[in-house]
């Protein structure tokens, strides 16, 4: 392990949509990318880095699969100071937004090294220490925006561990070929379950899906025109936002995020109940070699994927024990309250990319005004 030790005002850590926010937000303020290099007495004032862990842009998105199409993909919001460029809405969601992020970073020629994983963060007193797989960093605050695709969830099941066929998370999903004349169970009622139903339905021997609890199916009238996946209208958006924010400043665990915006009623969706795919089961209660049971009921499978979300990935808090006993985190706006001088983008209200934008402006001002 590298043992040097960094001292710089700001640690941005991830480089998806938020840290990009996040860092050209400070940039635009006029703190200065941290350069290693130069000696103490030749570095600006403020400085700040992006730590990211990729081995390239795209955050999260890089990891997407082929089927996931700028069609079906949740609205994407530009990034401040430079827009996307219109999408094919063929084009692989990966691919548009991982070019899309790497053109931004370029554009702003934006302080981020990469791959550095961050393993820790510790409470130094009037610094947090940062332990990382390059060396140490000393940093007045920290702006956490490591998302959730690195914490996929799914849940326990009696006998899951015995079950002899397939099973998969969205977060390790590649396609429909796995699922060749297979029967397939889905399990889970957010979009990504959609997704894997719509398209794994074309080669599967048999498909079937089960959720927790039924559908949350949204009016179309909560859904800006145009919007296959959902991009909210700003008014749902603000009821929304309202709900989560309430939930955070009690530090209650958050809820899913299908649980908050519910499910477009798209024309996809239309043509899918009308093909009879989307004949919902309950969720079963235990799993043996063969497949999944009920009270009175069983179903043979060979493969289960199971789109049941993700967790806010902060694994890397956990020296700084930010947990409340109700599960969540008690935040202050958008920073802890209990470690003020950490700020989590991308969790609670700033989890979406308009969130996000928002967000890292408040924060990113909240934070220069201290340097």
């Amino acid at each position: 392990m590298n043992s040097s030790i960094h001292d710089v005002d700001v640690v941005v850590i991830g480089a998806g949509q938020a840290g990009l926010v996040a860092a050209h937000e400070l940039q635009h303020r006029g703190v200065a990318g941290y350069a290693p290099a130069s000696p103490p007495s030749h570095r600006a004032k403020a400085s700040f880095v992006v730590l990211d862990a990729e081995l390239g842009p795209g955050g999260a998105w890089r990891h997407r699969w082929d089927g996931l199409t700028m069609k079906t993909v949740n609205h994407i919001a530009n990034l401040p100071g430079l827009s996307a460029p219109p999408a094919d809405r063929t084009e692989r969601a990966s691919t548009f937004i991982t070019d899309y992020f790497a053109r931004y970073e370029d554009a702003f020629d934006l302080p981020i090294l990469r791959p550095v994983r961050v393993d820790s963060v510790h409470d130094g007193g009037d610094r947090l220490l940062l332990v990382t797989s390059a060396g140490n960093y000393r940093a007045r605050f920290v702006v956490n925006c490591t998302g959730t695709w690195d914490a996929p969830f799914i849940p326990w099941y009696p006998g899951r561990d015995r079950f002899s066929g397939i099973q998969i998370h969205t977060r390790d999903y590649k396609g429909s070929d796995l699922f060749w004349r297979k029967r397939t169970l889905v399990v889970g009622g957010g979009i990504s379950a959609i997704d894997h139903i719509d398209e794994v339905s074309r080669v599967t021997k048999e498909l079937f899906w089960a959720t927790r609890t039924p559908p949350r199916w949204r009016s179309k009238d909560d859904f800006t025109v145009g919007q296959a996946a959902g991009g909210l209208t700003a008014e749902a958006g603000r009821k929304i936002e309202a709900q989560v924010r309430a939930r955070t400043q009690a530090g209650l665990r958050l809820r899913p995020v299908v649980a908050e915006t519910g499910l477009p009623r798209s024309e996809r969706v239309t043509r899918m109940e009308e093909q009879g795919l989307l004949k919902r089961r309950p969720m079963f209660d235990r799993m043996d070699h063969h497949g999944v049971w009920w009270a009175q009921d069983s179903l043979e499978l060979d493969a289960i994927i199971w789109a049941t979300g993700f967790r806010a990935n902060l694994r890397h808090l956990a020296p700084l024990h930010l947990h409340d006993r109700g599960g969540g985190i008690v935040m202050d706006g958008i920073r802890v309250a209990k470690q003020p001088n950490v700020y989590l983008l991308g969790y609670g209200t700033s989890a979406s990319t308009v969130g996000a934008r928002r967000d890292a402006r408040i924060a990113i001002r909240e934070i220069a005004r201290q340097l």
